[in-house]
Parts: structure tokens; C-alpha cells; sequence
């Protein structure tokens, strides 16, 4: 519908500016031009579009509203291009205007899908002299010498489904990786491990991530209970710092333990990352903090160097700083995030050359974030069409309504949730083998139970809204019914059983459609539907708009399928349901992709 609501836009404009010329053109001198408002419509009884604009017109055009939507329509029923798109515009409440595209441009858009593997999709357009957009998406983040945790699996999957959006558009997408690989937790693990595991310094492999894990956990404990050990990890901090060999081989042997391990969860996820750790701007937060005192921001206070944030307060009603630079000369974690937008933003090969980075985090660190962005701008590092925006998300909660753990209290670690799932998806597979009499192999139960599991776990996730809490339930997210993963499969695989029974889904020659029955309108208009909620998924950062979408049109396809034959028919009426069958099962098979599940044929 993307191309008939841009025709249409241009359209309602032209009607209204001939409907009301002065007053049009006086709103264009002024900087405010007038606005038809043309957006979907809000429900299948309104038709397909709805002009609204006549509502907010009614003040500055002096007339009710209602008659403003009467002259619109008046030029609307006057413009060829019009007619040929849309039926007569019908007026409702106090001047609405709905809008129905005739079935021959639907039908016409459909057909054009077919031999379009973007399914109408357009790519981002620039200007000659302009480059592609780059943009940063910073997401996942676990830290060196911890497990990765439930809390991740939300980074990392809204992460990458927003990274894959923005690659399907054409963006030029850096996918990184900001682990936390650098500070006083390696001079206190390093200095732990010298006693108890030397060869975890020395030898690659020596021990596993769980017992680095449980060493890690040893030395913070003693690190807050022993004033020596503190003093001993500082000196080690500042030994890896200013560059000494040894401490860099034992602190590059501990990343490598780790990033062995999240490797092994990024690719059963099918993530793909680039890891550029927060050590990797070491080097640059010397200059943030010159250009920052260069920029006049910086304040020192108590030592500490520090910028005050605008519109940020404590309880005194004082302005509250961001410390840049402790009084003992060390780098705050804010520090490393702004050296990271500095270098994210510069142009190549000084930087990334990006002009929208993307930190998808918990919701927790949206003050940190607005503080850090706002130093940025006031720092001057944004070009005019930069953008720096914080992708929020909420807490992962059990079914009690709390923080999801285990049963001894602990954070759920990633690796085993995601074993769960597979397990439950299996046990669940097997009884409905069982039930229906079926026999499969059982590379056909692993093969199934792994998609099946893991694609029910994402999706879970992705169809909430990011921002608020969400209840983790198996049960819930593997049921066939409901807005879940298994339910979109099951869509799938019954497109994929009518081919099996002898349907041709890719017919060539002579395509017609002739769409019949309501419920046939129903899904084609579904079906045109997917390009404008991608690049509404592109520009609001919300997954779970696609997931909507891919959930609604999976209900209606079911509806179609149940109401009406489509094998036993006739040619030209088989032919026509089969075509929307194939653009049923490319829409959906396209949109689980961007949202990094994979599909099936058979469950």
C-alpha cells in the first residue's frame, strides 16, 4: 500500500490546496502548510484510507468541518488520477473522509509482488552526492568473565532484529558488540587467579567460563573484605593499562575464554556481531576530555572533572554533573560511552563515518544515556542529520510478576533457558506425534524441536512492546494458538502441505487475479500492508509492530483457509487462491527473517 498511500498523499495535497488556494498558499509562506492528513484507516469499515485533517483545518480555515471535507471531496471527484485509484470518497461523523482502492489497483499491486523477492520493499534512497546511510546498532554487551544471562537474550535479539530491518532497506549496518573487557574487575581477576590458577594466565583453555565465572565472584568477594588485594588488583589495573606485556596476554586469554563461549550462543541464535570491546577506546578518552574542556564544558569539582547536565537537578534543585575524570585521574564508564559516540561519528577512517547509532540497553540506563547524548550535542559532534537514539527495553519476569530466576534465587543463565526451550518443544512434539499416530524420524524431532524452541523464545520477546516488562511463560509461548511462534509456522507449513498435495504456488503464465470472495479482499489487502510497517518498524525501533502484523495476516490466512477450497476448484479460481498462498508464505517467511526466526515445512 506504500506506493498507492505516497500517489494518494500528493493527491489529498493538491485537492486541498485547489479547494482553499489563499489560504494554502499563505500557509506555505508562513512555514506551516496546511495538511489533508491522509493515514490508514483504523478499521476495514472506514475503507483503506481516511483523510482527518479537516477536524484541525477547522480554526485555520474558518469553517466547520465538515465543509471543509465537502470541498475536498468536491476536487477530489474532479481528479482523473484519483478516480482511477479510489471509489467515490464517502464523508462520516463531523468530516471524515473515508477512501476504498478499487480492486484493480489491488489486485494490479499483488501481481507485482510476485516476481518481486522485495515484495514491494523500496531501498533507501540518496542523492548522488550523498552516501548510504550508515548506522551503529550497539547491542548484546555481556561482560568478559560472566555468563550471559536472560537479560541479554532481550539485547541481543531486539538488537538484531532492528540491525536486519535496517540491512533489508539498505542501510549500511555496523552490528557491534561493546563488551565490557576492560577495568578494575581484570587487575582484581588477574591478581585473584596469580594464587589459585596460574595457568588460567598462561595457557589458553585452562579452565572453563563457569569456574572463570565462579574465580570472578572469589575475587570480588575478597577484593571488598581485604584492603591488600585492593591494592594489589589497582597496581594490576594500571600495569594493563599503561600497556605491560604480561598483563596483556593474561587479560587476552581471559576475553578469548569468554568470547568462545558467547560465540556458541550467538550462532545458535544466528547472530551475527562484530565485538569492539569497551578497551577498544582506551586511546581516545584523552581526547574527550580535552575537547571537552576545549568546548568550555568541562568543570572540575572536588577534584573530579565533570560536566553538569542541562534540565538534570538533584534534590537541592542543583544542576547534577557527569564525572569524566575522577580525581585520581581514572575514566568513568560514561567516559568510554561518549569516546565510543565521538569515534562512532567521526568520519572514516578516523571513525565509522555513522549518522545514527542505535544502543538498545535496558530501560535502566535511560538516564545515563540522555546524559551521554546530551554531552555529545552540546560537544558539537553531531552533524546536522546524526541521530543518537536509546532503545529501551523492560525486565524479563517469571509468572509470579518478579525478576525471572531460578528456583536457588540465581539469574537464569542464557544457555540453559535456551536448552529448556528445546527440551519443553520436543516433549511437546513428541505427545502430538503421539496423538495424531505419527511416526518421524528423529532428525526430524531435533530438527523441529530446536527451530520450533528457539523461534517460540524470540518471538516471545519481540512481539511485546520493548519498553515494558514481559511475563516469561513456555507454556504459553510454544502453544499453537495465540499470538506465538509456533502459530506463524503453522501458517507456513499449511502452505507448504497444499504444495506437497499437488498445488503449483509459483504459476508464470496468464496470472489473473479475480478475487471473489470477501475474505480473498481481506487477505490481499493484508498482504500490501507489509511495506509501510517496515519502514515503520525502521523508523520507530519497535519489533513487535512486525510481529502484529505477521500474527494478523497468519489469522486471516487461516480464515481463508478454512472458508474456502482452494485445490478443489476450479483452474482459474485455484490458481488465483494459490497466488495468494505464495505471497502468504513469501510475506511471512520474509518477515520471521527480519526478525531472525527461522521457518518450516513440516512440524
Amino acid at each position: 500500500m506504500l506506493i498507492l498511500h505516497q500517489k494518494l498523499t500528493e493527491i489529498t495535497q493538491a485537492a486541498l490546496q485547489q479547494a482553499f488556494p489563499e489560504e494554502f498558499a499563505s500557509s506555505l509562506k508562513s512555514g506551516s502548510p496546511l495538511n489533508a492528513q491522509l493515514v490508514y484507516a483504523s478499521k476495514p469499515e472506514f475503507g483503506d484510507f481516511q483523510i482527518n485533517g479537516a477536524l484541525s483545518l477547522s480554526k485555520a480555515l474558518k469553517q466547520p468541518p465538515r465543509n471543509i471535507a465537502l470541498e475536498i471531496i468536491k476536487q477530489l471527484n474532479k481528479d482523473e488520477k484519483f478516480l482511477e485509484i479510489c471509489q467515490l470518497p464517502q464523508i462520516a461523523g463531523p468530516g471524515f473522509i473515508n477512501l476504498t482502492i478499487k480492486g484493480s489497483q489491488i489486485t494490479s499491486a499483488l501481481i507485482s509482488r510476485l516476481n518481486d523477492d522485495r515484495l514491494g520493499i523500496p531501498l533507501v534512497q540518496k542523492s548522488k552526492k550523498e552516501q548510504l546511510s550508515r548506522v551503529v546498532v550497539d547491542f548484546s554487551s555481556p561482560n568478559i568473565a560472566k555468563e550471559m544471562h536472560v537479560g541479554h537474550l532481550r539485547s541481543t535479539i531486539i538488537g538484531d532484529s532492528i540491525a536486519r530491518v535496517l540491512e533489508f532497506r539498505g542501510h549500511e549496518v555496523l552490528r557491534l558488540n561493546h563488551v565490557g573487557d576492560w577495568g578494575t574487575q581484570f587487575g582484581m581477576l588477574i591478581n585473584y587467579l596469580k594464587t589459585v590458577s596460574p595457568k588460567a594466565l598462561q595457557e589458553p583453555d585452562a579452565i572453563d567460563l563457569g569456574d572463570l565465572v565462579e574465580f570472578y565472584r572469589q575475587a570480588k568477594k575478597r577484593f571488598d573484605e581485604d584492603s591488600e588485594f585492593q591494592d594489589a588488583s589497582r597496581k594490576e589495573v594500571v600495569k594493563l593499562q599503561s600497556g605491560d606485556h604480561e598483563s596483556l596476554q593474561s587479560w587476552g586469554l581471559l576475553c578469548e575464554q569468554s568470547r568462545k563461549e558467547f560465540e556458541k550462543i550467538y550462532t545458535r541464535l544466528d547472530i551475527r556481531l562484530q565485538e569492539r570491546g569497551e578497551s577498544f577506546y582506551n586511546k581516545f578518552l584523552q581526547a574527550v576530555v580535552d575537547e571537552l574542556k576545549a568546548s568550555g564544558l568541562l568543570v572540575t569539582d572536588n577534584g573530579a572533572k565533570c560536566v553538569f547536565l542541562n534540565g538534570v537537578t538533584g534534590k537541592d534543585g542543583k544542576p547534577l554533573p557527569m564525572i569524566i575524570q575522577k580525581s585520581d585521574g581514572g575514566f568513568n564508564y560514561a567516559t568510554t560511552d561518549l569516546a565510543a559516540i565521538r569515534y562512532r561519528l567521526h568520519s572514516s577512517p578516523q571513525g565509522d563515518g555513522a549518522n545514527r547509532l542505535i544502543y538498545v540497553t535496558d530501560a535502566g540506563q535511560a538516564s545515563h544515556f540522555a546524559g551521554v547524548f546530551q554531552i555529545a550535542k552540546r560537544a558539537g559532534w553531531l552533524k546536522s542529520n546524526a541521530r543518537l537514539e536509546h532503545v529501551p527495553f523492560g525486565l524479563v519476569q517469571g509468572e509470579d510478576g518478579k525478576k525471572l530466576k531460578t528456583r536457588s534465587g540465581q539469574t537464569v543463565k542464557l544457555r540453559e533457558l535456551l536448552d529448556e526451550a528445546v527440551s519443553k518443544a520436543e516433549t511437546d512434539l513428541r505427545q502430538r506425534l503421539q496423538d495424531e499416530g505419527r511416526q518421524e524420524s528423529e532428525a526430524f524431532i531435533n530438527h523441529v524441536s530446536k527451530t520450533v524452541g528457539l523461534a517460540a523464545v524470540k518471538y516471545a520477546d519481540l512481539s511485546q512492546n520493548r519498553v515494558t516488562n514481559y511475563q516469561f511463560s513456555f507454556e504459553r509461548m510454544l502453544a499453537l494458538q495465540g499470538n506465538t511462534a509456533p502459530y506463524l509456522l503453522y501458517a507456513l507449513v499449511r502452505i507448504a502441505g497444499i504444495a506437497r498435495k499437488g498445488g503449483d504456488l509459483y504459476i508464470q503464465n496468464n496470472v489473473t487475479l479475480n478475487l471473489t470472495e470477501n475474505i480473498e479482499w481481506e487477505l490481499a489487502k493484508a498482504l500490501l500492508k507489509f511495506d509501510a510497517v517496515i519502514l515503520e518498524v525502521e523508523e520507530e525501533l519497535l519489533p513487535n509492530r512486525l510481529c502484529s502484523y505477521l500474527f494478523e495476516l497468519s489469522q486471516i490466512f487461516n480464515r481463508f483457509y478454512d472458508q474456502l477450497p482452494i485445490l478443489k476448484t476450479n483452474e482459474t479460481t485455484k490458481n488465483c487462491r494459490l497466488i495468494l498462498c505464495r505471497l502468504t508464505a513469501d510475506t511471512l517467511k520474509q518477515g520471521m527473517n527480519l526478525l531472525g526466526i527461522p521457518t518450516l515445512e513440516r512440524m
